[in-house]
């Protein structure tokens, strides 16, 4: 029993700890993103109300078929339903009936409910596609602002351990005469000051941490983290060979704000031809069934359902004269939501052709930025190490020093920002080329 107990015990410790060992990738922060998202859950329930919407389309080509039964007991006067006469006494009756209808005309009003209806589903499947990607940009942003939160740390930590070492080796160069006593008071301001910095940079870490939870629908917050990695910069996406317009033709096809919105148009222009089909006469065939019985008659209850049985059968036209206007009231409505719908359509094309050339311009500028950046800190590390060696042979005071090291570390920061921009800006771009944000391999 205790070995049981012990043995569940190591158990459970062992699933929490590999819970606190979790470190997510992006592909999985995506997915589960997508899966988990409570935007994207209600978007899949209206694709289920599509096709619910298109069963009952396709039921509106079959016949109706209903059927009724009715006992009761009459008291008083009360005419016999099987004789049709009044009859003052008490008495059981029973009746049954079925009827059968189909619609032979409606103004093709049944062939378009079903084309809406195919419509509406293709819609509603570009819309949930739009939100699965939204979902997965902004998941890649919020994993990436992790990515350079990290990489500066890494940065303050590993300058603030140069500067540490440096307060040890002034320490020395004082003690030897080399350097006066009042240049390790600058270092150590330094120290404080890098050390304040480690400290903001670690807050908003964390901050960026919960910020990403938030988006997964995660509650615990301290254990998250994700896989310690340093991206690569990529190459230049396309820009020897393609040009905006080019990317503007494939963003067309992929990118499903202009989906959505063309499919919108479509079904508003479905809802206008449907609504014009109540102008039109209505044709439709019916069948009916009926027998009786009643206690008062002389024959059994068999042979009054045989002999007082009927049949009916026919044809119904309606014909629509007046009716309030109530007709062409929908057909305004439909016609006017058509023209939002087509209104909407040019909107979408208009900020999808500025989105691209956008992203194209900010992919160009992204990346002269991160270069210069680069050329930043090669300069800077050039200069640091100039300075350390002045500064540890005394040719250099601790403050000029520290100031050297500051324009190092501020370049380092912001060439790991500019870095980090660059490659989200890449993957917008490659987002409107149909490239997906996710690489499997």
């Amino acid at each position: 029993m205790i070995i049981r107990k012990v043995f569940f015990l190591l158990f459970f410790l062992s699933l929490q700890l590999s819970a606190q060992d979790k470190k997510w990738t992006l592909q999985e922060c995506v997915d589960y993103a997508v899966q988990h998202n409570i935007s994207i859950q209600s978007s899949e329930l209206d694709l289920s109300v599509s096709e619910v919407e298109k069963l009952e389309a396709i039921g509106g080509f079959l016949p109706t078929l209903n059927a009724n039964a009715n006992y009761s007991i009459n008291t008083g006067a009360n005419i016999n339903p099987a004789t049709n006469q009044f009859e003052n006494q008490t008495f059981k009756s029973f009746s049954a009936s079925a009827n059968s209808s189909i619609a032979i005309f409606r103004g093709l009003a049944n062939w378009k409910n079903l084309q809406r209806s195919k419509m509406n589903k293709i819609a509603n499947t570009y819309r949930l596609d739009k939100m699965k990607d939204d979902i997965a940009l902004s998941v890649a942003n919020s994993y990436l602002q992790i990515v350079f939160n990290k990489q500066q740390l890494k940065v303050l930590e590993n300058q603030n351990s140069i500067t540490k070492e440096n307060i040890q080796r002034t320490k020395e160069l004082i003690a030897a005469g080399v350097l006066p006593a009042g240049d390790i008071y600058e270092l150590e301001a330094t120290n404080a000051g890098e050390e304040q910095q480690i400290i903001a940079t670690q807050n908003t870490l964390l901050i960026s941490k919960i910020s990403l939870c938030q988006t997964l629908m995660l509650e615990n917050y301290s254990t998250f983290d994700i896989v310690d990695e340093e991206m690569d910069v990529p190459e230049t996406f396309g820009l020897e060979s393609e040009t905006p317009e080019s990317i503007l033709v494939k963003a067309k096809e992929s990118v499903y704000d202009l989906k959505v919105a063309l499919s919108n148009v479509e079904v508003a222009k479905k809802d206008v031809s449907i609504s014009r089909s109540s102008y039109l006469p209505t044709l439709s065939g019916f069948l009916g069934y009926n027998t009786r019985w009643s206690e008062s008659t002389p024959f059994n209850f068999a042979d009054q359902l045989s002999l007082f049985d009927g049949t009916a059968i026919g044809l119904q036209l309606n014909v629509p004269i007046l009716n309030g206007f109530s007709t062409r009231g929908r057909v305004q409505r439909a016609k006017i939501n058509q023209e939002k719908a087509e209104i909407q359509l040019s909107q979408a094309e208009l900020d999808l052709e500025r989105n691209v050339y956008q992203a194209y311009n900010d992919v160009i500028n992204a990346r002269k930025t991160f270069e210069a950046a680069q050329k930043t800190v090669e300069a800077r590390q050039q200069a640091y190490n100039f300075s350390k060696e002045r500064y540890d042979v005394g040719l250099m005071n601790a403050f000029d020093f520290s100031q050297s090291t500051l324009a190092l570390q501020n370049a380092q920061i912001d060439a790991l920002r500019n870095k980090y921009e660059y490659i989200f800006k890449t993957k917008i771009l490659e987002f409107y080329f149909g490239i997906p944000l996710i690489q499997n391999n």
